[in-house]
């Protein structure tokens, strides 16, 4: 199985457009340590040429630019992306779908929570039916991935309930859980036909006890690295949120992910969704080190990983 990191960062990417802060500000300078990130999406193959999209970043058309495994391969028309499934609702995790409306036949999965929110929003329909097949996938449920025919990819996805929030927009002003259900945020392992499987949990409120048993002795995870602490953006003065208000468990402190998953056995553990705050994004921080004495490596645009 093959993966690729088409994007490593969070919503607004690195530099984020409207950002000046000192990390952004390193980036824009064209510091080597400072490397720019597009926003998180995974491509995936079992067999090198149809491939898994997992998320569609607002960046996907750039994402796609770079790397030549998922351009067209032969003349005319096509392209070797077969399958998208999506994480949330979220703009970073399904704007880029908006890209892939050339009436080129793909499959998005989705949970129904989040197809709901997309069939609800008039834009997506340039995916048209006759080009798109939208399918739910069942949480806890093993879906072997077919392609628009309903080919199969040789690949497996499992969704599972992950803590997190609904997508900011559709969120319900009053409700003390901003009208979040099951299914608003979710969870992959990924699997081939050979029984390798790695999972992907791009945001996460918070470490439940389901989610650390369903990670553990993982051979490899790719983990919400969002904020490095809670009231990271308050403190920076860009913005009014905790990390916990938007969705995003912090990466540092005695509750937070590089402490938690500690004694779980995982094999390989990388952190993707890095927000332009977050200064573990830069290969020479304090932070980055941290991340690494800690056995956790930091995603970056063209990673590439074989398991």
């Amino acid at each position: 199985m093959r993966i690729v990191v088409l994007g490593a960062a969070a919503g607004g990417g690195y530099p984020q457009w409207n950002c000046g802060c000192p990390n952004c500000a390193r980036a824009r300078r064209g510091d080597d340590a400072a490397r720019p990130r597009t926003q998180c999406s995974l491509a995936v193959s079992a067999d090198g040429d149809a491939w898994l999209l997992l998320n569609a970043a607002p960046d996907l058309r750039e994402q796609i630019a770079t790397t030549p495994s998922l351009q067209p391969q032969e003349g005319g028309r096509g392209s070797p992306i077969k399958v998208v499934a999506v994480s949330g609702g979220d703009v970073d995790a399904i704007a880029g779908l908006l890209h892939l409306r050339e009436s080129q036949p793909l499959a998005l999965y989705a949970s129904r929570r989040v197809l709901t929110l997309i069939a609800a929003n008039p834009i997506f329909r340039v995916l048209a039916p006759g080009s798109v097949a939208r399918r739910e996938i069942m949480l806890g449920r093993q879906e072997p991935l077919g392609d628009f025919a309903g080919h199969p990819l040789g690949l497996t996805v499992e969704a599972f309930a992950v803590p997190g929030k609904v997508a900011l927009y559709a969120e319900e002003e009053g409700e003390e859980s901003f009208g979040t259900e099951e299914g608003d945020t979710v969870g992959f392992a990924v699997s081939d036909e050979a029984g390798t499987c790695f999972h992907f949990v791009p945001a996460c409120a918070s470490l439940s006890e389901a989610l650390i048993a369903r990670i553990r002795g993982s051979r490899l995870v790719f983990f919400d690295g969002t904020l490095w602490t809670d009231k990271e953006m308050i403190r920076l003065g860009l913005g009014m949120k905790t990390g916990r208000r938007m969705g995003h468990l912090s990466v540092s402190g005695s509750d937070g992910t590089i402490a938690t998953l500690a004694p779980l056995n995982i094999a390989r553990k990388v952190f993707v969704h890095v927000n332009n705050t977050n200064p573990m994004i830069l290969d020479d921080s304090p932070e980055r080190a941290a991340v690494a004495r800690a056995g956790w490596e930091v995603a970056y645009d063209g990673m590439e990983i074989a398991l």
